[in-house]
């Protein structure tokens, strides 16, 4: 995969970031998730490339624009196959709240698990526990593993997890342990993306959250160097028949990280608000600021990128 891809791609999550950082805690999360897709869908198709998303915003009776299957770019070129959300944490935007992302992954045709719109149970480390994760074994067993790949004490790892009913019985046998939790809102791929940032706090994502977020949050982790396994979870029947029609017959399957994103990968995030990983949108006279990172797993590069944008040069978007 040609390696300016990753520059060109980041203008889109910028571009997507800007527009909807505009609607920051105004309330309105359906208007704010539409600002974010007509920015992202219009500069993906400024791109010379032949893509197809494969994770987006649902499908095509869904979402009516950046829905699976969709082709963008200019049509020649690399076919590209793309995971993507334009507002991670489209609640959080609309109430003001913190890690709200715009992030897109890019593999190769055919290397991103088609995955269906459902939950997923997810366990998501950084390098420093990579292969000490299991999700066969109890909540308990992997923070013992995950704290002595750490080389710490079980009391002093931190577990983030979405705050939802569902989690009560995780929350409680986290509790008994004795490790320290850090309950949020909603944005689990910038949760997972902080398990691999020195200092950012976080140790470790358990819990169930979407499926399409943890295939994106897996090519990030690919291009860092953690871990994770997801394992799909069912709540109707008619969403098994949608997994089968994406070649999905296995419904108990474990998938670890390179089932989930494999090959060479790119992942490009734009902060929207105040996260733990990267800054939001902050605007002043004329323009705004953004801050932004970019992965290659081929290469380990990771490069941050801060913006300044002036509108009156700026395309609209």
């Amino acid at each position: 995969m040609d390696r300016n891809f990753a520059l060109e791609f980041v203008r889109v999550t910028e571009a997507a970031a800007l527009e909807s950082a505009l609607m920051m805690g105004r309330g309105d999360e359906k208007a704010a998730d539409h600002a974010a897709v007509e920015a992202m869908r219009k500069m993906l198709n400024s791109i010379q490339f032949d893509g197809t998303v494969v994770i987006g915003e649902g499908e095509r009776d869904e979402a009516p624009m950046l829905f699976i299957g969709e082709k963008v770019g200019k049509g020649s070129g690399q076919k590209l196959d793309l995971a993507l959300d334009p507002l991670e944490g489209t609640t959080i935007c609309a109430r003001g709240g913190n890690n709200a992302l715009s992030v897109i992954a890019i593999a190769e045709e055919g290397k991103f698990l088609h995955a269906p719109d459902t939950y997923m149970e997810k366990i998501a480390v950084g390098p420093d526990a990579k292969g000490a994760i299991d999700l066969r074994l109890s909540a308990t067993e992997n923070l013992k593993n995950i704290a002595q790949a750490k080389k710490l004490n079980v009391e002093q790892l931190t577990v983030i997890i979405l705050d939802r009913p569902r989690h009560e019985n995780l929350i409680a046998e986290v509790r008994a342990l004795g490790s320290r939790i850090w309950l949020i809102g909603d944005g689990d791929v910038s949760a997972a993306i902080s398990t691999c940032k020195p200092g950012s706090g976080v140790d470790v994502l358990l819990g169930s959250g979407g499926a399409p977020e943890g295939v994106i949050a897996a090519a990030a982790l690919r291009c860092l160097g953690g871990d994770m396994q997801g394992r799909l979870i069912f709540r109707k029947d008619d969403e098994k028949s949608r997994a089968r029609k994406m070649g999905i017959t296995d419904f108990d399957r474990i998938y670890k990280i390179e089932d989930l994103a494999q090959g060479n990968v790119m992942f490009c995030a734009t902060g929207v608000t105040q996260g733990t990983y990267l800054d939001g949108v902050t605007f002043f006279k004329g323009g705004a600021k953004t801050h932004s990172v970019v992965m290659r797993s081929e290469s380990g590069t990771v490069r941050t990128i801060v913006a300044e944008h002036r509108f009156e040069t700026k395309p609209k978007y």
